[in-house]
């Protein structure tokens, strides 16, 4: 049977799942574990649930052009809803589950939802007390049945009751069904995506199917994708890159789609499943690798031992063996020790046994992380991409993998740099329009189709690759002139396992200052083996060895910076670990976990303020938000440290 990539003339999910159904009938499209056991769904299966919602959809009323918004963790029925959405022509909209109520208010308010599915009963809950901001909302559908039935259920519908109605139905509508089905095409809208809203309210980004066949079409031909993959979606549904990957390259592939169990069994789900195919950003592998060192400080002392000689060795050779480079008969046999050993059994613990490409984006991933898992044989290579893009601008093709760039432009994409050094792209994937914003479609996309990043860069004129410096908007001049990147900074920092995040500030000052926040399971076990005893995260942050573990973190972290002449001025002079942990629910970053900087600055100014002025401490208050939505306030007394820095000066001359 020819794979399915092989096809074209397929200009919708609804004709591609026809395909799948008809030519792998039996094969898995979808995996969940409920209660401990992993249900399965074939194509054909799949298919049959995606027509009977949709068929309940028009019993309900859908019209052409509605929007349906969808709330929950991944789950094999909300994918199913996705697609069945766009079978009635409506446009499915994916909300952040873990948003507040007043942000999903927003954004549904924005987009002007009539229809809602939600999860569970938090997330009906979440849509009931924001109702009445909502004009055009008429009836909301909810997954889990747990907890519904006292519930005024004029307009609140079980999902299964919906679809029971339209198989019950089936004779009467299907006419119709089919008639939709047969106007989609290539220039019909597939979804509607929110961006992050790192400066602002989020805006809404049309992709059309062309922007989202295309993109799954070229990148499964880039990473020669095949029907046999397995990966698991885990990652926010409202996310463009599990869209583009858990419904874009599924459909067109025809891949298995496996939904953990929950947040909290994910990582075991990962090792049961063993994707073939894995997409994860940074803080995922950063979160991994702090999880392994904790575990290498607990081990015994010969497990200890054995594991520092495998990754000296990995380190020395492991990419070279992994890109196919030449490497001594000597070194391969220590390798093979090594990944009978250690390497292998890690990557079992991982769940990475079976990984063929990995992929990270969405920030960058701090070099000594990235060669970490490279290192034990990982194909973890890096991707550039945007939701505008439909994810994909630049990726990293097997055997031209580095720390240090993006990679080369991905098939039918077009790079160009402007002369303040931003990045510029035309693409197959280039979005539709802002909904409802013409002056920011405008602003973001060109007559001819470019679009601008935002992010500053640069293309090897010898490689073609492209290095990604910072964010436009980021990047500045320090006092003396020189080059002002926060982000080189902070990934740096955030190597250290102890450091869950960093935010550095300097633009238009003489020195750089930062915010360090402590990863709590790494210093927290730390804490634990050394019979410290805290309350909380503020008593932890501020314990005076933990202040001087960091001062260390950074002081290594200015002396690497210094090696680069180009930013070496951007070395961390004064740093203060924070009494609390940045959070999307108090809007100091995004839903994915991207620095809210401009908030930051506004929120912590005092803070900041007494980093420039000598102080030696700082007291502040801040508000915080709860899990339960109520806010509260929290005050501490901060110490501020000076860190050691390597003069330029200095450095230069030895450059010289």
């Amino acid at each position: 049977m020819a794979q399915p990539g092989a096809q074209t003339g397929l200009q919708s999910f609804p004709a591609l799942l026809a395909r799948n159904a008809q030519q792998m009938a039996d094969k898995p499209a979808y995996r969940e574990k409920e209660f401990g056991i992993w249900q399965c769904w074939s194509w054909r299966e799949t298919a049959e649930e995606v027509e009977a919602l949709a068929l309940g959809f028009l019993n309900l009323g859908v019209n052409e052009g509605d929007f349906i918004a969808i709330i929950g963790r991944n789950r094999p029925p909300l994918y199913w809803a996705m697609v069945a959405a766009q079978m009635v022509g409506a446009v499915p909209v994916p909300l952040y589950q873990d948003a507040g109520a007043e942000e999903m208010a927003y954004v549904l308010g924005h987009c002007g939802a009539r229809f809602i599915i939600a999860g569970d009963q938090e997330q009906v809950d979440k849509v009931i007390e924001v109702q009445d901001q909502l004009h055009q909302f008429e009836h909301l559908i909810y997954l889990d049945p747990r907890g519904m039935r006292k519930y005024d259920h004029t307009t609140l519908h079980d999902y299964a009751h919906i679809q029971d109605q339209g198989r019950a139905a089936k004779d009467e509508l299907t006419p119709e069904l089919d008639r939709r089905r047969a106007r989609l095409d290539y220039d019909t809208i597939c979804v509607m995506l929110y961006t992050s809203g790192t400066t602002g309210r989020p805006k809404g980004v049309v992709l059309s199917n062309r922007n989202v066949i295309e993109s799954a079409r070229f990148s499964s031909e880039f990473d020669h994708l095949t029907s046999g993959e397995d990966i698991l979606s885990y990652l926010p549904m409202a996310w463009v890159g599990d869209f583009v990957f858990s419904v874009g390259q599924a459909y067109w592939n025809g891949f298995c789609v496996n939904c953990p169990e929950s947040e909290d069994t994910m990582m075991s789900d990962l090792r049961e499943i063993g994707p073939t195919y894995f997409f994860a950003p940074p803080r995922v592998f950063e979160g991994q690798l702090t999880n392994v060192m904790i575990r290498m400080e607990d081990a015994t002392p010969f497990k200890k031992r054995l594991f520092d000689w495998g990754m000296a060795h990995a380190r020395k050779v492991g990419t070279a063996v992994l890109d196919g480079r030449p490497v001594s008969f000597m070194d391969r046999v220590k390798y093979a020790i090594g990944n009978l050993t250690v390497y292998g059994p890690l990557k079992n613990t991982l769940g990475f046994t079976r990984i063929r490409v990995g992929y990270t984006a969405g920030e960058a991933i701090g070099p000594e992380i990235f060669e970490f898992y490279r290192s034990l044989g990982i194909n973890l290579k890096q991707l550039y991409g945007q939701t505008e893009a439909t994810v994909f601008i630049t990726a990293q093709p097997d055997g031209e993998v580095r720390s240090d760039t993006v990679g080369v432009p991905c098939p039918k994409v077009e790079l160009k740099i402007e002369e303040n050094g931003e990045v510029y792209y035309r693409s197959p994937g280039v979005f539709v329009e802002y909904y409802k914003n013409p002056e920011s479609t405008a602003g973001t996309k060109d007559a001819e189709g470019w679009v601008a990043t935002g992010d500053a860069g640069f293309i090897e004129p010898e490689t073609g690759h492209l290095r990604i410096i910072d964010r436009a908007k980021d990047v500045g001049k320090m006092a003396d002139g020189s080059l002002f990147a926060p982000k080189y900074v902070e990934n740096k920092l955030k190597f250290y396992p102890n450091i869950l995040e960093a935010v550095v500030f300097g633009n238009g000052r003489e020195e750089c200052v930062a915010f360090i926040n402590i990863d709590l399971a790494a210093v927290g076990n730390w804490a634990e083996r050394n019979n410290i005893g805290y309350s909380s995260y503020q008593e932890l942050a501020g314990h005076p060895q933990v202040l001087a573990t960091i001062q260390d973190h950074v002081e290594e972290t200015n002396r690497s910076v210094a090696e680069d002449t180009m930013l070496s001025g951007c070395q961390v002079h004064r740093f203060v670990v924070l009494h609390k942990e940045l959070d999307a629910d108090d809007g100091e970053l995004t839903r994915t976990r991207k620095v809210r900087r401009r908030i930051i600055e506004e929120k912590f100014a005092d803070i900041i303020a007494a980093l420039y002025d000598g102080s030696k401490s700082v007291s502040t208050r801040t508000e915080v938000t709860y899990e339960d939505g109520r806010k509260g306030a929290i005050s501490a007394t901060l110490e501020i440290r000076d860190a050691a820095v390597v003069p330029v000066a200095t450095q230069k001359v030895a450059a010289e």
